[in-house]
């Protein structure tokens, strides 16, 4: 077996799984962040659960440190107050990023299993731990049952060739191969990384390439470990870990060689974390403003690189240069080396460790016009606020705060570049549209919207900035508020309408929201080529029916916008009520009719 079928299999206490299997996995560590948390609970105390072993449990408050909205303070001291009463730990908000403090405190090691309400629980593939992001039923479901279901992914072998060039970092390289991957070619697949250099690779290495498996659609990067890395782990934890390796015979859907010597310094345009283009070509872009932290970039290496860039020189007249640690001891430890000092000299703004400007909850978030280069893992349009995000490394980062303009650290110019400001003005405010109650049926009948994107993300489904919301009443309004062409959709859906989209769907977070937004509309069902990996777990445990079928399939029918159709969940049908055609779809699978015909996982 390869690395994940031999975790997966550990934890479903079998000998051996293949890809296709759906199994129960038992999961180590099971965590709740500050957003999702509050859904979580509010889901066990509804249906009666209890946690299973409080001693697996945490909460980590990292989307906002401080709880300076006012909804995210609630929200954290609702949980604050189950934890008390259960026994649960909770890393609050003087603590940092959850996926972090569970590599650094040994809650996950090389071998184990977590979840969290984070998209990017994927990070532990760095220790070759099996990490996932989950929406609120499942980590509801992990809370009080100690297992979650899971179906075991086909994987991928990727082999980097050749030496690194000299100053490619880690950020360059996933980059790179988000360039020639995208965001769906890898879907749904366990990916494994190997090579002479990649063996060298430091945790924060290997966490920078990891963290950015959900924005190539993966459902992780896994490295095996290396005697270095478990060197680090103990050096961090003060715990000794077993080597975790495939098997020499291990099988592999797909086995992919990558000539590591060609990689160049890039970045990722704003819009889209897969829209990579080579630095030259975007040298001298104006930027209003700079981030260093979140999830992929806000190790000790990371801060050290950027300020050995800093030191002695200043922040561009009018740029915003924002830094964030991961954790509170990167933290301190900067503190401690003079790294803090050399930010302040150099005039940029240093806050408290946590998630920042990707969670939409503390430092980060830019305006209108306002050009940003950031570490993070996402650039969604309105993910780190209303401006552009163009995405890079810690170096690549602070040499364009220094210069004003995209660049990199071997050609600051001696004068940074000149600022003129721009700005737009919006929020329109959608009208309040309730849920319908919709029945179970297996037929189900419909008007047709047609939406031919591939790549739809959660951002654009339902955006962070109503992530504080849990009544599934008031979220049907905001559905794809952020989608172009589609803002008015929620104004114009009828109950029992059917969304036809294409590859990818419901890209991104973990967000229940977005599944549970088209449930407050009364839309039927779903149809897409694939979803995110996260997505269709959140729409199956929700009870929301979606099918996919293959490209080619549906072109028969001629669907227009509008078109009446219906739609047979175990036929895997698809019949134009007008024209009587016929498509053929993918069906329910077992696993999912059940939880459907229960209503919801829980």
């Amino acid at each position: 077996m390869n690395i994940i079928e031999k975790i997966l299999a550990k934890h479903s206490k079998r000998k051996k799984v293949k890809p296709g299997d759906i199994i129960d996995v038992f999961i180590d560590t099971r965590a709740a962040r500050d957003f999702g948390g509050a859904n979580v609970v509010k889901n066990l105390v509804d249906h009666g659960l209890t946690v299973a072993d409080p001693q697996k449990t945490i909460f980590t408050f990292d989307c906002n440190p401080g709880g300076s909205d006012q909804k995210y303070a609630a929200n954290q001291q609702y949980c604050r107050q189950y934890a008390r009463e259960n026994g649960i730990q909770v890393y609050d908000v003087d603590a940092g990023i959850g996926t972090h403090l569970a590599i650094d405190n040994g809650l996950a090691w090389p071998g184990s299993t977590f979840v969290s309400t984070d998209s990017h629980a994927n990070i532990l593939g760095a220790i070759a731990s099996f990490g996932q992001g989950m929406g609120d039923q499942d980590i509801a479901a992990a809370w009080a049952k100690g297992a979650v279901w899971f179906k075991v992914p086909p994987s991928v072998k990727i082999n980097l060739h050749g030496k690194r060039p000299a100053g490619l970092s880690a950020k360059d390289i996933i980059l790179n191969m988000l360039s020639i991957f995208g965001a769906n070619k890898l879907l749904g697949c366990s990916v494994e990384i190997y090579g002479i250099e990649v063996e060298k690779f430091t945790l924060a290495e290997r966490i920078t390439i990891s963290s950015m498996g959900t924005e190539m659609g993966a459902i992780i990067i896994l490295f095996p470990t290396s005697a270095y890395l478990l060197k680090e782990l103990k050096m961090i934890t003060g715990k000794d870990c077993s080597p975790v390796t495939a098997d020499p015979d291990a099988k592999y859907q797909e086995v992919f060689d990558l000539d590591l010597e060609k990689f160049v310094i890039m970045v990722a345009k704003p819009g889209h974390p897969h829209d990579d283009i080579a630095l030259e070509k975007v040298r001298h872009q104006k930027i209003d403003s700079g981030f260093i932290g979140s999830c992929t970039n806000g190790r000790i290496e990371d801060l050290r690189s950027a300020a050995g860039i800093l030191k002695g020189r200043k922040v561009a007249p009018g740029v915003v240069l924002k830094i964030v640690p991961s954790t509170d001891s990167v933290w301190k430890q900067a503190m401690e080396e003079g790294l803090i000092s050399i930010f302040k000299e150099a005039g940029a703004l240093v806050s408290n460790a946590g998630c920042a400007g990707c969670a939409a909850g503390q430092v980060g978030q830019n305006g209108p016009g306002e050009i940003t280069i950031s570490t993070g893992n996402r650039n969604f349009e309105g993910k780190q606020g209303k401006g552009q995000v163009y995405l890079a490394s810690p170096a690549v980062v602070a040499a364009s705060a220094v210069a004003g303009s995209i660049t990199t650290p071997d050609q600051i110019p001696d004068h940074p570049a000149v600022f003129q400001t721009t700005g737009k003005k919006d929020g329109p405010t959608a009208k309040p549209h309730l849920k319908i109650k919709v029945d179970k049926p297996v037929i189900v009948e419909g008007n047709v919207w047609i939406i031919p994107k591939d790549d739809i993300d959660t951002d654009m489904i339902f955006h962070n900035r109503y992530l504080t919301i849990t009544d599934i009443k008031e979220m049907g309004q905001y559905t794809f508020d952020n989608l172009k062409g589609f803002e008015d959709f929620a104004k114009k859906a009828k109950p029992g309408d059917i969304v036809i989209t294409q590859k990818n769907f419901g890209a991104g977070s973990s967000r229940q929201q977005a599944v549970d937004c088209f449930m407050s509309l009364g839309i039927s069902c779903i149809i897409a080529e694939s979803y995110g990996a996260i997505y269709e777990r959140n729409a199956i445990n929700a009870a929301l029916p979606i099918l996919t079928y293959k490209p080619g399939s549906l072109e028969p029918v001629g669907l227009k916008n509008g078109d009446h159709i219906s739609v047979d969940f175990l036929e895997g049908t698809l019949i134009h009520t007008g024209t009587n055609k016929i498509a053929r779809i993918n069906k329910f699978y077992d696993a999912q009719l059940a939880i459907y015909q229960n209503g919801g996982l829980l």
